[in-house]
């Protein structure tokens, strides 16, 4: 089958971050067919609250260590589009279980022939939710005919423990329009809280501008200082690229689940690489075999380090324009959302 004769149906089971819908152009611009579905904008099961405490409650009883979840969603309206559309590949981005039932979705898939595909991009996520994570394991991860993981840990866990046909795909980015003004920040987070993060950010607290979610409940685990660098709002879209290209430094630190399983390559990387920012981030070994450290990002092994490396930094523009320009000409080189697009490509040839 030929890239021409492919026909992608998205289902996007993450639509809270547009990464599913950057993929989406991405096939389109590159000439292949893509119908996108976010699920989490579809209509839920009449009664869902009632319906899925009654769903929990009697298979609790049969089974109470285990993880018990009614999806939100019925199969009808997504049936209907798919046995419509007729593609050969259905994409689901994140997970389907939340949403509709993996084995119905697996049924309709070979009832049509279209292979069935995922890109696993929260999987680290459920590490500390252990009965959830082994529920995603052993029931819906299975199904999938081509599995795609951001990590090359994941990755590597799932096909060599679990002997899942899987293939190691980092996450990318848009192409961004170029830096017009001067930065006005001196370092930029922009996440969600987490401990790791907090114990970081104090140590170059004066410097910061704080960006994301979930942070005035970790409160009294922040200085007073602290927590008047932050805005507990999240921030996507034209506003993240005015305050990633507004920052001298852009930085990234990997939350906890995602620092003990020794990745760190998240989503954060890629959009600060391609709005052609400086970016300092905590070390691992798989950033470090995707960028050079030094030449197109900077990488720190510690909160010792962290604070003299945004020091040396503030002190030293030129040398962080030049690593930003460096890092931002290997992001089009390699990592935009339309080579993504080549690998998915080819590890669906046949």
């Amino acid at each position: 089958m030929t890239d021409e004769q492919k026909k992608f149906f998205i289902i996007d089971g993450i639509g809270g971050v547009p990464l599913g819908r950057e993929l989406h152009e991405a096939f389109s611009e590159k000439g292949i067919l893509a119908i996108y579905v976010d699920a989490l904008r579809q209509r839920s099961r009449l009664f869902y609250g009632v319906r899925s405490a009654f769903h929990k409650a009697r298979n609790k009883l049969r089974d109470k260590a285990a993880f018990h979840h009614l999806p939100r969603l019925q199969l009808k309206d997504l049936e209907e589009e798919i046995r419509r559309e007729k593609p050969t590949h259905i994409l689901v981005i994140g997970f389907l279980y939340k949403h509709y039932d993996p084995v119905a979705v697996k049924r309709l898939a070979q009832e049509i022939g279209a292979k069935l595909l995922i890109y696993d991009t929260d999987s680290c996520n459920l590490y500390s939710r252990q009965r959830e994570f082994v529920f995603f394991l052993k029931n819906e991860l299975p199904l999938y005919d081509v599995l795609f993981s951001f990590s090359k840990v994941t990755t590597r866990f799932f096909r060599d423990t679990l002997g899942l046909n899987a293939h190691h795909l980092p996450f990318g980015a848009k192409v961004m329009p170029e830096r017009v003004e001067a930065p006005k920040f001196e370092v930029l987070f922009v996440g969600s809280a987490d401990l790791r993060r907090i114990f970081l950010l104090e140590h170059v607290r004066e410097w910061l501008v704080v960006r994301g979610a979930r942070w005035k409940r970790n409160y009294p685990l922040m200085s007073t200082a602290l927590r008047l660098r932050v805005d507990d709002r999240p921030v996507w879209g034209e506003e993240l690229l005015s305050l990633l290209q507004g920052s001298h430094i852009v930085l990234n630190i990997t939350r906890s689940d995602f620092y003990g399983a020794e990745t760190g390559v998240n989503l954060r990387i890629f959009e600060a690489l391609a709005a052609g920012c400086f970016l300092l981030t905590d070390y691992c070994e798989e950033i470090a075999e995707i960028f050079k450290p030094g030449e197109q990002i900077e990488v720190f092994h510690s909160a010792t380090e962290l604070r003299e490396k945004v020091e040396y930094y503030l002190a030293n523009p030129r040398e962080c324009e030049r690593i930003a320009r460096l890092g931002h000409a290997e992001f089009l080189a390699a990592h935009c959302w339309s080579a993504r697009v080549r690998q998915i490509l080819a590890q669906t040839a046949n």
